[in-house]
Order: structure tokens, then sequence, then C-alpha cells
């Protein structure tokens, strides 16, 4: 929907439905303080865990987190979002989309996929995917790497290319799109075991900070637009110290407007980490409680840091000290099973 000043300001929030969580949620945001507001939930998609809004607002997307694999459209209304059409099946058990050359990417963390959807001129979904890619390869973790797993798929800030993350391969895929299918153009190796999860780009477009889940790490790598490459340069941790046995699952990271900080949300720890960014390195200003448990999913809008708590079931902001980083609670609402939040 088009940005209606203030009062039209928009958060949807995706959340697990197998787990209590009520479907998609909307929230209206307050502009100075960024707090919540539950408005409605509509629950016609199960699991719907990940959401990505078209850039003009007017149609939601959602992943449906089964094991079949979906994904569905919805009308972006001022009351609650209407769905649109079917959904359509993708690869099994998608955790992340984007939109990118008039589709819409899933990656598809079960069947180790990136999936392609057609988007239709009025934003609908063409009735069925396009083309897939199947990853291939495993990492050294027996029980989390023994096959592919893509966790989240997204454009370069360029708009040429996108970009896959692997948890399951220790690698980043660097993908284009031909005849609607997706084409492997490079892949990026890790360190093993790593466990990349997701991937934020720097403002500038010259550097990517790949996010770890199997260690609690930041691989800051040097982004080529042009070539379509990445580098691995250095790898900071995101903990001060040695987390509590396996009890720490890095799961969110954002980038600042300004490009200064970097912050993540790591599960079991349950904490928001401060990173600042000192040319093409991190340094590990500190932690603060994340306020809830299991943060799945972290966003940032408008000066605030929203936390999607899954375990916990509730979504809480934070104001964030420009000169800093270090973010202060703001506020919550009780989203049961939330799994990730935009905003329009």
């Amino acid at each position: 929907m088009a940005d209606g000043g203030r009062r039209g300001r928009r958060a949807f929030i995706g959340s697990f439905t197998a787990a209590g969580g009520p479907g998609v949620v909307t929230a209206a945001v307050d502009a100075d303080s960024g707090a919540l507001t539950v408005l409605s939930g509509v629950d016609g998609v199960p699991d719907p865990s990940y959401l990505a809004l078209a850039p003009d607002g007017g149609i939601l997307y959602a992943v449906s987190e089964t094991a079949e694999g979906a994904v569905a459209a919805y009308r972006v209304t001022d009351d609650k979002p209407e769905p649109l059409g079917a959904p359509v099946r993708v690869g099994a058990g998608p955790t992340h989309l984007s939109l990118f050359a008039g589709h819409v990417l899933t990656a598809d963390y079960g069947s180790g996929s990136v999936t392609a959807v057609p988007v239709r001129p009025d934003g609908t979904l063409g009735s069925r995917s396009s083309g897939q890619l199947r990853h291939t390869g495993s990492g050294p973790h027996e029980q989390r790497q023994h096959a592919p797993h893509a966790h989240q798929v997204q454009p370069d800030p360029s708009g040429r290319w996108a970009v896959s993350v692997d948890l399951g391969t220790d690698s980043v895929r660097v993908c284009t799109l031909e005849d609607g299918r997706p084409v492997l153009h490079r892949e990026i190796a890790l360190r093993p075991g790593s466990g990349p999860r997701h991937l934020a780009f720097h403002p500038d477009g010259t550097l990517a900070y790949v996010l770890n889940e199997l260690t609690p790490t930041v691989t800051v790598c040097r982004w080529d637009a042009g070539s379509g490459s990445l580098k691995p340069l250095t790898e900071t941790s995101v903990l001060p110290g040695a987390p509590d046995g396996d009890a720490a699952y890095p799961s969110g990271i954002v980038t600042s407007p300004d490009g200064r900080f970097v912050w993540t949300a790591t599960r079991g720890e349950d904490v928001l980490s401060v990173l600042a960014v000192e040319g093409e390195a991190l340094r590990l200003v500190g932690t603060v409680p994340c306020e809830g448990h299991w943060p799945r999913a972290l966003t940032e809008s408008g000066g605030h840091l929203y936390v999607a708590n899954e375990r916990s079931g509730d979504v809480t902001w934070f104001a964030v000290d420009p000169a800093t980083g270090v973010p202060r609670r703001g506020g919550a609402i009780k989203v049961p099973a939330a799994s990730c939040v935009v905003f329009g």
C-alpha cells in the first residue's frame, strides 16, 4: 500500500500456525516511538513464516513453511491482507522469499533449492513455478549439514544478481534468471562447519555480512556487483565469550541505514549483538537482552529494531542510540509463534 502518512504505516508479522500462531498479523506503527498496535490477523495459509512486500507495498507475499512448501499472495488493504488466488507449490520447507526480476524467489530449506514463481502485472502469482535450482553438497556437521539447506535468497543491491545462502553446504550462491529459471553463476565457499544462515549487504553495496548459525560469527565479504563475486575477508564473533554449550543459534542480521553498525540476533542466548563497522572489518561492541525467547528474525525500520521472538510469542521493539548503535527496549506486543516482521 502506498504510504498514507504517519497514520497509514503498517507492519506485517509472520507466524507459525502449527505452533499456535495467528497467521499473518497486521499492526499499526507509531512513527515517533516505533510502537506497534495489533489491528488484525488472517490465517488462510499454514505457517506463513516469512513475508515480503512488493515495491509499491500493494501486495504481500508469504512462504508456507510446510513439508510440501508453497508461496501465497495477499492484497494489502486498510483492514487486513486479502488472499489472492491459490498458493503455488515450491520446494520443501521454504524459509525465505524475495522479489527479483519479475519473480518471487523462495529459499527451500528442506529440499535445498531456490524456486522462481512468476509475478503477473497485477501482482498475483503465476499458477506454477517457472524453474528451480537445486543445490548440491554437504558439510562436516553430521546432523545439520548432511544435505543442502537453502536458508535465504535475496537480490544484491544492484538488482543484477540473486544471492542464496545455504546452511548445509557452507556456501553462498550467486544466480541469475534465464527464461524464468534460476541459473548458477558462481558458488563461494565459506569456512567448513560455519553454517551460513542469512546475509545482509552494506548500504554502499561493496560488502556483505554473512551470519553463521552453527558457529556464532559473522563473515565479512567483499562484494563485486560487476562480476557477481563474493570474497570472504574476516570472521567476527557475535558473542563476547564462549556460548553456553550448544545453546547459541544466530538467526537474523541487519545493517544500519548509515552503514556504521551491524546488528544480529542469537537464539538460546536470547541477545542482540551490536557490531561496529570498521572498514572491511567488524568489532563487537556488546550485547543486550532481546527481551523475549528464541529471537527468530530481526528487522530495522525508522531508527528502531524489531525482534520476532518465536517461543515467547511476542514482537519487541528497541530505539537505537545513533552514536553507539546500542538498542534500548521500547515495548512489545503478543504474537504467538512470531517469526518475522516487515514494514510497508
